[in-house]
């Protein structure tokens, strides 16, 4: 299936769009835990990954307001003929700037998934190596009941996961296991 653009075009409209190096770490880190839950879900890892990818291109240019964030991601992605799904979903997963819920398997997995990065690498960076292998899957699922810990990862969109099937603790042991497999991406 074609989706309006490849993995290698989504990683030059990153860097083309975001200058900031957590930002781009942020998004890999994102398109993992996407592709990670679409193959548990048996979606469409390819899909999934992009939305992932490419959900954050505007947040530097919107300075992440959740009036404006997104909207100009939508602008771009629909003028290059991205996949309709993957710009829904990256639409919905910052639902202020649209007035409507979230309502399908995509959007909450992408709110979901894109939100537990943040606070899996702020689980990392609490260890003395800073390092995604030293984290156990407890601690992530300890730091979620923390709510002082990582306070802008939002819990309740976290929790999200549950609304597609996932219960909590397996969400995070797979969010950190696919933030794992690419630490040296992430430098983590």
């Amino acid at each position: 299936m074609t989706y309006g653009i490849d993995r290698t075009g989504a990683i030059a409209l990153l860097h083309e769009h975001l200058k900031q190096p957590n930002m781009i770490k942020h998004s890999l880190a994102s398109e993992a835990v996407m592709r990670a839950l679409a193959r548990h879900l048996g979606e469409d890892e390819t899909q999934w990954g992009l939305a992932g990818l490419l959900h954050d291109l505007d947040a530097e240019a919107s300075g992440a307001d959740p009036r404006l964030h997104t909207h100009q991601t939508v602008k771009i992605l629909n003028d290059l003929g991205v996949d309709p799904a993957i710009v829904d979903a990256i639409a919905m997963h910052n639902t202020e700037a649209h007035g409507k819920p979230r309502s399908t398997k995509f959007q909450h997995a992408l709110a979901a998934g894109e939100t537990i990065t943040g606070l899996i690498t702020a689980t990392a960076m609490v260890y003395p190596d800073q390092r995604l292998a030293s984290v156990k899957p407890k601690s992530v699922r300890k730091r979620i009941k923390e709510r002082q810990f990582a306070a802008g990862a939002n819990r309740d969109i976290i929790r999200e996961c549950e609304l597609i099937d996932i219960p909590l603790a397996d969400f995070c042991d797979l969010c950190l296991a696919a933030m794992q497999s690419i630490a040296a991406d992430l430098g983590l």
